[in-house]
Order: C-alpha cells, then structure tokens, then sequence
C-alpha cells in the first residue's frame, strides 16, 4: 500500500466503527420510544448522553484530519466517502463536546417529558424544557454557523445545501396553487363520505403487516411495532419501523405503516457494499421524506391500489367501512381540515408544514419566545386551517420534533412531496402499466424503480443532484401541482 491508500484504509477503519455505535445509539432510541419501562427515562438520558460523548470524540478526533490531508481517492465511491466525512469532521469540531452531550442527555430526557404532557393536554409542564432544548440549539446553531444564518445551520443536518431562503421561496410558489386547490375542493358541491364503523386492533396491525409487505419490507431485516409517534429507525441490515392505531381510523395506522416502509426501504435499498460507512444511509431527510410520501400517496393511496385493498379490507374485518372500491377510494383521499399533520390529507399536509417551518425559524432566530408558542400556533391555525384548536395535542404538542432538538426538520416533508412529485412523474414514464400491478397488490414494478434509481447511491450523490439523475430534470414544485390537481379535481367534480 501507498501512504495515500493507507490512510484512506485506516479512516474507513475508524469510520466502520463510529458507523456502529452510532447505529447502537439508534436502537437506544427506538427502545426508548417502544419497549423501555417509564421508569428509566433519567437513566436513559444518561446512557445518551454517555454515548454521544463516545461519538462527537471520534467525530472530531484529530486523526481524521491527518488522514483526510493524506487518503487518495481512487474512485467517485471514495471520493463520496471522503466528501462526507469532511463535511461531519468539520461540523463536530465546531461544536464543543460538552454542549454535544448535554444536548443528547436534555433531548432524552425532554421526549419523556413531552408524552407525558400530551397525554395530559398539560403546556406548561412542556415549556420549561423545550426552553432548554431551544437555548442549546441555538448555542449548536451559533458554533455551526460562524456568523452565518442560525436556521440555515440546522437545516444543513437534514438537507445539505438548502437554506431557508431558498424552501421559503419555493413554500411561497406551491401556497396560492395549494389554497387556491384547497378552497375549491372545500366548496365543491360533491363531498365524499368519511370511512364509518370499528376496526379492531389487532386485526389492523395484520393487514397492517401485509401492507409492508406488498410494498417489499424485507421482515428479515426489520419489524413492527407501536409508538406515540410512528417513526422508522436503522439502517444497513437493521431497519425498523413502527405505527400507531385508533379502531375509528384504520387509515391512520395503514398509511403510517406504508409511510414508514418507504423510509425502511430505502436504507434497505442501499448497495450493501457502504454497510457501516458514511454512504450507507440517505442522503438527506428531504429525499428520504421523497421515498415515504411516494409510498404513501402516489402508490398507496392511488385508485389502483386502494382497489385491492379493499378486497383486504373486507377480508380482514367482514366490512370495509365503505360500500364499494370507488367510495373507499374517495374515503382514503377525503379532503377535510383537521389538526394532526400526520393524518393530513395530501392537499393540506403542505399546509401544516410551511406552519411550523414559519414558527421554528422564528424561534431559532429569537423572534418568538417559547412562552408565546401556543398562541403564535393557534393563531396561524387558525388563519390557514379556520379552525380553533381545541387542546394542546392537537395543537403544539402533537409532534415529537421540537422536544428531541430536530430543528429543521420539518421542511424537509415539504421538500420531500416535492421530490415525489418528481420521482412519479418519471416512474410513470418508465412503467406505463403500474395500475396493473398496484390492482393486483403489487407495488413491486415502482419498489424496483426506485430502489435502482435512487435508493440504491445511499449517500453517493448530492440530494439534489440523485432526484435530477433519478428523473432526468432538476426537482421544482411543478410536478406535485399537476399531480395534486389532476388527482382531485376529478375526484370532487371540478
């Protein structure tokens, strides 16, 4: 071996190992929002804050820079893996290794505390620690921006190289076609009946299970479970996800599920050759939210595909809450106002997210105080959605985000329809008789088109520069408009 190939050896050595416990942090997390007894949050939020110290050591470790300064790239791949460890190597030197692990150990311990105060409808025992949440990320945000914008810092963890700036313009040109949309559907004289009856528990977690499996969850690699809050977790051989289910909205559960197959799928998807590397995750939250949402929607809730499912749906509980396919079609894509983002339906889910992208800009910057979150909520609800929230868990308190630091987050969902727009387009394209398949059950043409296409590179291109490969065009807002309007104007008459 060369000195140069050398020490891109002995890096990709340390990486592997970095790569693993911070996947064993990971699966703290998920046990921590499934299976861990109430009794070790404090615990637990030592344990976090423990191995986050482990983690932001070898992340800034001196070393890598030695070895940085020496590795050759020999191919596109290493020069992937060098790109992405320089990026994380200068992002954790920035940050002072005390604020790292008081932020894991504060995040912990402040998701416990926010489920107990949802559950209780109960502001006040939450604000004190988002508080803290708040002041640490700005502390994170200042170090990481060197006198650059706060927020753009933050968003730079979830989708690198958007600002603020930029999604804000491009939140500005989806709102009028979105309202505009939104107003028509609302006013139009035919308006579908909302699904009716009770479906048991269990009986949606089973059809929840062959939901996934129609979609290509590998149950080898993953399983099911429940949460407050369905999230997908892990990656390489290791993905899991979770669900939650109410026996008046099966919906509910079904379309979390699916939701979160996609994210499993797409870790799962990635060549097995960047296991345990900085290639072999996503590549950003916002095309991991493309993933998702393209499950969700433009598959799973597509007449085809909610054509068989009907059949599933009679099977499983006897009845389907609807009368035939083409009602239980117009049941899943319901348009109504309502308070929780994740039950939204795909013409006012946008809505709920340029909402909080608006606040939480404010907050980092300083411009809203903690104390007048709630109001600042209701208000804006009330002005997008006309509707007067009713508790807090249906209002600021119903998303998990904010309480585990996940500051700019949330516009990645938006960015993510926006790239889902784009990725069906041309997935349309390339398989002209998907309804065939999706009828039958069988999302497999659409799984293998997006694992070949996007799932696969992991981390190898830039988001960005993966969805214009993936689709032949740079991503913009367009396509998730035409969709959205050629699906539900004939569904409400327009």
């Amino acid at each position: 071996m060369t000195p140069n190939t050398t020490a891109y050896a002995q890096l990709m050595a340390f990486q592997r190992q970095t790569e693993a416990l911070a996947q064993i942090a990971g699966r703290l997390g998920w046990d921590q929002e499934t299976m861990m007894p109430r009794g070790a949050a404090e615990q637990r939020s030592e344990e976090m804050g423990a191995i986050e110290g482990v983690l932001h050591a070898r992340r800034s470790d001196p070393r890598i820079a030695d070895w940085l300064d020496q590795a050759l790239a020999e191919d596109d791949e290493a020069a992937a893996q060098l790109r992405l460890i320089r990026r994380a190597h200068a992002r954790a030197t920035r940050v002072p290794a005390d604020l790292a692990q008081e932020l894991a150990r504060l995040t912990s311990m402040s998701q416990g505390i926010w489920a107990e105060a949802r559950a209780a409808d109960d502001v006040a025992a939450f604000l004190p620690t988002l508080d803290q949440v708040i002041r640490l990320k700005r502390d994170e945000a200042a170090a990481l921006a060197q006198g650059g914008d706060l927020y753009d810092a933050l968003l730079d963890d979830y989708e690198p190289g958007a600002t603020a700036a930029g999604l804000a313009a491009m939140f500005g040109r989806l709102r009028p076609r979105l309202v505009a949309l939104r107003e028509a559907i609302l006013d139009a004289p035919r308006q579908p009946a909302a699904l009716t009856g009770s479906f048991g528990t269990e009986a949606q977690l089973r059809l929840a299970r062959r939901l996934a499996t129609a979609f290509g969850y590998d149950w080898n690699r993953g399983r099911l479970d429940l949460a407050v809050h369905p999230f997908s977790s892990g990656s390489g051989n290791d993905a899991r996800i979770t669900t939650r289910t109410s026996e008046t909205d099966p919906f509910n559960c079904f379309y979390s599920t699916i939701h979160e197959v996609g994210h499993a799928c797409y870790e799962l998807g990635i060549d097995p050759d960047y296991l345990l590397t900085p290639l072999g995750a996503g590549v950003s939250m916002g095309v991991h939210e493309s993933q998702s949402r393209i499950y969700e929607n433009q598959l799973g809730r597509s007449r085809a595909f909610t054509g068989w499912m009907f059949g599933r749906m009679v099977e499983t509980f006897g009845h389907a809450g609807a009368p035939d396919a083409e009602a239980f079609y117009c049941a899943v894509n319901r348009v109504h106002p309502g308070f929780i983002r994740t039950e939204a339906d795909e013409v006012h889910y946008n809505l709920h997210v340029l909402m909080r992208f608006d606040l939480e800009r404010a907050l980092i910057r300083g411009d809203l105080a903690v104390g007048d979150l709630e109001a600042a909520w209701n208000d804006r609800f009330a002005a997008d959605f006309g509707l007067a929230v009713d508790r807090p868990s249906n209002g600021m308190l119903q998303d998990v985000h904010w309480s585990v630091g996940l500051f700019g987050y949330f516009p990645t969902y938006t960015l993510g329809n926006v790239y889902a727009g784009c990725l069906h387009r041309a997935l349309r394209d390339a398989v002209p008789d998907l309804d065939d398949h999706l009828a039958q059950g069988d999302a497999t043409p659409a799984t293998e088109w997006l694992r070949e296409n996007v799932q696969r590179h992991g981390g190898l291109f830039q988001p960005r520069d993966l969805i214009s490969r993936a689709c032949g065009f740079a991503p913009d807002e367009g396509p998730l408009l035409d969709y959205l309007e050629a699906k539900f104007r004939p569904l409400y008459g327009l």
